[in-house]
């Protein structure tokens, strides 16, 4: 049923703030120690070794410069008395657990959107809980008393709207985006700041004089196509409009493919380095696919290097390239040693000696049919890649994913690798 035609939906976006550190630091005040909130502290890498990257931070720490993402050496030369503590991955999904559970007892409908996000569809409740926002305040209030740590709650007729909501005023806070403050609350905002608009976009928006989400939404929908692409402006102008239909699904939706690329803090100047990272690169992404019993069809690499180029007034600035690289395979593979040589190949055929500030490996036409190329001569090469992506996936599954690495991969993080996958 439409927004048009149908009632007026109610959706929470719950919203852990700063969940890593949260977490950590509520296990810590429990045993009767120093709360990490309160003063300069992180979450990520290896504070002997300071690599990696911050996966979140403290309030005092934001007020030194430190940044989620960042690799560990710039924050630590940002704050040098900076506190890092490593990730602890059982405890994340210890507490995620106990907080969706939490969140499952007031909704019909809840929809995990991470480990520490959900939306909840309230649609349809108003008999039960007549004022949703004194319910967004009591789930608010009961995870903060009996879990130690603190949420958002966004409130809107739709998932994009309550998600906006979450981000604003932190931390543990109830905020709405309904229909009638979308002017007042959204349109002042940068554009940047809209939900799926990245760094790119909105490089291209506001090279187009659009620089705020009332902007957007008030420019003409070609105008948008012509600067983002036809699916991706018109996505764009509708969010920037707070239109969206999308629902809040119970069930979760099985992954059209996977990717996983690498920021990194040096470039990568040589082939050897490249084949290290694409190595990490093909465990990891491999890994997450078998645990979803799936095989891909199709390998692409993707590449970013930067160039100079003067600008006005001959002051030379970076502008950054982006490169893609695919091949479909005979038959589907989910062996990370296939993924890995193909992905070289690829890297090999796409690069030209640039300075890479990105590598990413994207695998698509996903199956999860159990059928594989049958092939007269056994292939004991192929066996024992199987056994040993077998075995690795039973260590971390125990142990978590640090447990183990394969030799190659296991020394990228003096790289600073910052990692983004879908």
């Amino acid at each position: 049923m439409t927004e048009e035609n149908g009632p007026e939906r109610l959706i929470f976006h719950i919203d852990v703030n700063s969940a890593f550190l949260s977490w950590e630091s509520a296990e810590r005040v429990a045993l009767g120690q120093e709360d990490l909130r309160l003063i300069p502290s992180a979450v990520g890498g290896d504070p002997g070794k300071r690599t990696g990257i911050i996966l979140a931070k403290s309030i005092p720490a934001k007020k030194y410069g430190v940044t989620t993402g960042e690799p560990v050496s710039m924050a630590l030369r940002k704050c040098p008395g900076l506190v890092l503590v490593p990730p602890d991955f059982q405890l994340y999904q210890k507490n995620s657990k106990a907080f969706m559970e939490i969140c499952q007892r007031y909704a019909p409908v809840l929809q995990k959107f991470s480990v520490d996000e959900c939306f909840l569809d309230m649609t349809g409740t108003g008999l039960l809980y007549p004022d949703p926002i004194a319910l967004a305040h009591q789930i608010k209030d009961e995870i903060r008393d009996c879990l130690g740590f603190t949420v958002n709650v966004g409130i809107g007729p739709n998932r994009l709207l309550a998600k906006m909501a979450s981000d604003f005023e932190k931390p543990d806070k109830v905020h709405t985006l309904f229909r009638h403050e979308i002017k007042e609350k959204m349109w002042p905002l940068p554009v940047g700041d809209l939900l799926f608009v990245g760094k790119m976009s909105t490089a291209r928006l506001e090279d187009a004089g659009i620089r705020t989400i009332g902007e957007l939404a008030c420019a003409e929908t070609e105008k948008v196509q012509r600067i983002l692409g036809e699916r991706g402006g018109q996505q764009a102008w509708e969010y920037a409009n707070g239109i969206d239909e999308s629902p809040v699904s119970q069930e979760r939706e099985d992954p059209k493919g996977y990717s996983v690329s690498t920021t990194l803090e040096e470039d990568v100047r040589t082939v050897d380095q490249a084949r290290h990272i694409l190595l990490m690169l093909a465990d990891h992404v491999a890994g997450r696919m078998r645990a979803d019993g799936a095989k891909c069809s199709c390998i692409a690499v993707d590449i970013r290097f930067s160039k100079l180029q003067n600008a006005r007034g001959n002051t030379p600035s970076t502008r950054f390239t982006n490169k893609s690289h695919q091949r479909r395979l005979d038959s589907p593979t989910d062996v990370t040693d296939e993924i890995y040589e193909t992905a070289v190949e690829l890297f090999r055929e796409v690069w030209r000696g640039e300075p890479l500030r990105l590598l990413g490996i994207a695998l698509s036409d996903v199956t999860r049919e159990e059928y594989e190329q049958v092939s007269l001569f056994r292939d004991e090469r192929r066996e024992r890649a199987k056994k040993l992506d077998a075995a690795m996936d039973q260590i971390r599954g125990r142990f978590g994913r640090d447990a183990v690495f394969r030799a190659g991969a296991a020394d990228v993080g003096r790289l600073g690798i910052k990692r983004k996958e879908k």
